[in-house]
């Protein structure tokens, strides 16, 4: 019994020998894949492909789950329409989209969809030809996805896909859905999608936080000049290395006078890392690397020690004896290596010895701290890290900024000026010289003939790895486990600097100020919004901010400085003259003093105009409080009805009376203005008059 023939496909309104990309711009000498191959298309060469984007990921797969030839035409053509969307053969169907194709990976993604929509119609025995299907059968998919755990989100990207099936349906050979199930209804309402101001990006835990950016701006700072130094002095033996030896026992004379020099120093292996014993010093020798050091190069001079031979051998005993006399020795290319405090109290190297098998996986490590680094002070996305070419680090606005591509959302990938601290400077100078690839900053490192993307979280995980399996020599902190990726980093940074004090973020390591708080719209303010696990630590911040500038306050004060004026400075005065009096009574010190200012009870707020002394436990006399309407659950001043000239709360700093001075004079400059309106002279007029009842504090403390 003979099996059915199978069905003749439906032409396609397009041509098997047409190629499918005719939207996009190519690369030179560039083959586009042809609409007629039923397996693969491979993009790489053809599209401009992100840096962060790997090779797999720029091929659109019609063989894996689209194996019947019906789904595989109709995956085919949607991919053909997304990258053509004003394809003549489109138009002539009566499908009219926007003109602008659809990123290649945006399409290989609706490839991804139909596969899963393939293989569950399959097993709902509904046919390819989504024409004969019933209103109810996508609904059915959603429902189906639903019970499976897929978020709205990913529903909505579906019902997208639905929706977009049904549109292009006129086109397509077996057509499309013949109904929108959710016809009038966008994606998002379907998907039950519900909008909020809060991201699903999570930010990193502070513990974990702190000690990854301390270890990556150690790894740069500090680590990387001996990396540096060591792979400079590998590549100079290199280098001048010789390729062959002289049979007539050249190479003996050379160990002989190699030895005799107390100043050249016999490698060993770090027994952690060769499996040897310190009790067995000669099995630890580095050979390849004495060879080298002695001028032949590794893969030949292995030979001059080569146990099996005569000569071999008897060059080992020399060795040997060298090291059993007390000949000095080295781990590695370099010996004198920075010198850390380990959490034993022990000092030493930070790195049991830069060998080249060592330098080889610090390169990678030091590139990963820089990427860390990039990515939690910079606030740039993941694709647009990768995208930083040489030279990228640049002056702009007369400012260190990173230069690099608007990647996301973004047609015509215009370029874009990070702000950056130097710090961040210093970590993409530092890629740049470690990096293998002729234009990519952060690259693959073992294999640099490949295009293949180097993953950012990938770095990430391994750089924390590094960090925790080399602490009993680097003495950094352990870094807690806990999910970091870059897009983390970027939400983290976006809170920190509109919700912490910019000296506190590195947690003692002086990275500067990185960024003032851009509230632009509701995506950045979701970025910017206080996250509950940093909310402790931020308080504990501001505070100690506080206490430190309250604290010099009473420095200045104790040398008989001016400290502000008006009538809150007069209560700050008399606290800091009650604990003088204490401390000499009491014969106390400084950590006294200390004690005494944290327990005085001055609430400080310190402004850009003045210094409020609101206290919350005594709020009577707030002008700012006066004859209005306290929102409900607001505690504290009233910032925005803060009336320096006049509350007994305010405190008239001394770096606050030029910028009043400075005001006053510009109002009375712009009395000058001729045939300025009534209304106007009046606000000028009384902005002069606030402007003067604050220098008459002054003007009476000076007198």
């Amino acid at each position: 019994m003979s099996t059915p023939a199978a069905r003749p496909l439906p032409v396609s309104i397009f041509k098997d020998g047409e190629p499918v990309i005719q939207s996009h711009s190519l690369l030179g000498d560039a083959d586009s894949p042809l609409f007629g191959q039923v397996g693969i298309w491979d993009f790489n060469g053809v599209v401009r492909r992100n840096a962060n984007v790997p090779e797999c990921g720029w091929r659109a797969t019609f063989s894996n789950g689209l194996n019947d030839p019906e789904w595989n035409l109709t995956a085919r053509e949607t991919f053909m329409i997304m990258a053509n969307p004003r394809h003549e053969a489109l138009i002539d169907a009566g499908v009219h989209l926007a003109p602008e194709p659809f990123d290649v990976q945006t399409a290989i993604r609706r490839v991804s969809a139909l596969r899963t929509l393939a293989g569950w119609a399959e097993k709902q025995g509904l046919p390819a030809r989504m024409e004969t299907w019933r209103d109810t059968d996508l609904r059915r998919f959603i429902k189906w996805l639903r019970q499976k755990g897929r978020k709205p989100g990913t529903l909505m990207n579906y019902i997208v896909v639905a929706k977009f099936l049904h549109e292009i349906g006129p086109a397509l050979a077996l057509g499309g859905p013949a109904v929108d199930p959710w016809h009038g209804m966008s994606a998002r309402k379907a998907a039950k999608y519900e909008v909020t101001h809060d991201l699903s990006t999570p930010t990193i835990a502070p513990e974990v936080w702190f000690p990854l950016v301390r270890a990556a701006w150690v790894y740069v700072h500090t680590f990387a000049p001996d990396v540096l130094r060591a792979m400079t002095r590998y590549q100079q033996l290199r280098a001048i290395a010789r390729t062959s030896t002289d049979r007539r026992g050249e190479a003996d004379e050379v160990l002989d006078a190699w030895l005799a020099d107390p100043g050249n120093r016999i490698p060993l292996h770090d027994p952690a890392h060769s499996g040897s014993s310190l009790g067995k010093k000669h099995e630890g020798v580095n050979w390849n690397l004495l060879a080298l050091f002695m001028g032949f190069s590794s893969s030949k001079g292995s030979g001059l020690f080569t146990a099996a031979l005569p000569s071999g051998m008897r060059r080992r005993e020399k060795v040997w004896a060298a090291l059993a006399a007390g000949h000095p020795t080295t781990s590695g290319l370099i010996h004198d290596l920075v010198e850390v405090t380990r959490a034993d109290g022990s000092v030493g190297p930070w790195h049991p010895g830069l060998d080249p098998r060592a330098l080889t996986r610090m390169l990678v490590r030091l590139r990963d701290a820089a990427f860390c680094l990039v990515a939690a002070l910079s606030m740039m996305r993941d694709s647009e890290i990768h995208e930083i070419r040489r030279g990228s680090v640049v002056q702009h606005y007369n400012a260190p900024a990173i230069k690099s591509h608007l990647d996301k959302g973004r047609a015509g990938r215009p370029g874009k000026h990070w702000w950056i601290i130097e710090p961040a400077a210093e970590a993409i100078t530092l890629a740049e010289i470690v990096s293998v690839h002729d234009e990519r900053v952060f690259s693959p490192m073992k294999r640099p003939e490949s295009t293949e993307a180097v993953h950012g979280d990938q770095m990430i995980d391994t750089f924390i790895n590094e960090v925790n399996s080399g602490r009993a020599w680097s003495g950094l902190d352990e870094i807690p486990e806990g999910r970091v990726r870059p897009h983390m980093f970027r939400h983290t940074m976006a809170m920190l600097t509109d919700q912490f004090p910019g000296s506190e973020i590195a947690l003692g390591i002086q990275l500067k100020h990185v960024a003032a708080r851009a509230l632009a719209n509701r995506t950045t303010q979701s970025y910017a919004a206080a996250d509950t696990q940093w909310a402790e630590l931020l308080e504990t911040a501001l505070e100690a901010t506080r206490f430190r500038r309250f604290k010099d306050l009473y420095g200045q004060y104790k040398d008989g400085k001016p400290i502000g004026y008006g009538a809150g400075a007069e209560r700050v005065k008399e606290a800091f003259d009650d604990i003088i009096s204490t401390v000499k009574a009491n014969g106390g010190d400084a950590r006294v003093e200390d004690d005494l200012l944290r327990k005085a009870r001055i609430t400080i707020r310190f402004g850009m105009l003045n210094n409020c002394l609101f206290d919350e436990a005594n709020p009577q006399g707030a002008v700012c409080r006066e004859n209005t309407v306290i929102p409900k659950g607001h505690t504290g001043p009233l910032d925005w009805r803060c009336r320096p000239d006049r509350c007994h709360n305010s405190m008239i700093g001394i770096e606050h009376v030029p910028i009043y001075d400075s005001h006053k004079r510009t109002q009375l400059k712009l009395l000058e203005t001729r045939r300025l309106p009534a209304a106007r002279k009046a606000v000028i007029h009384r902005e002069v008059e606030r402007a003067d009842a604050v220098l008459a504090q002054v003007k009476e403390e000076n007198t």
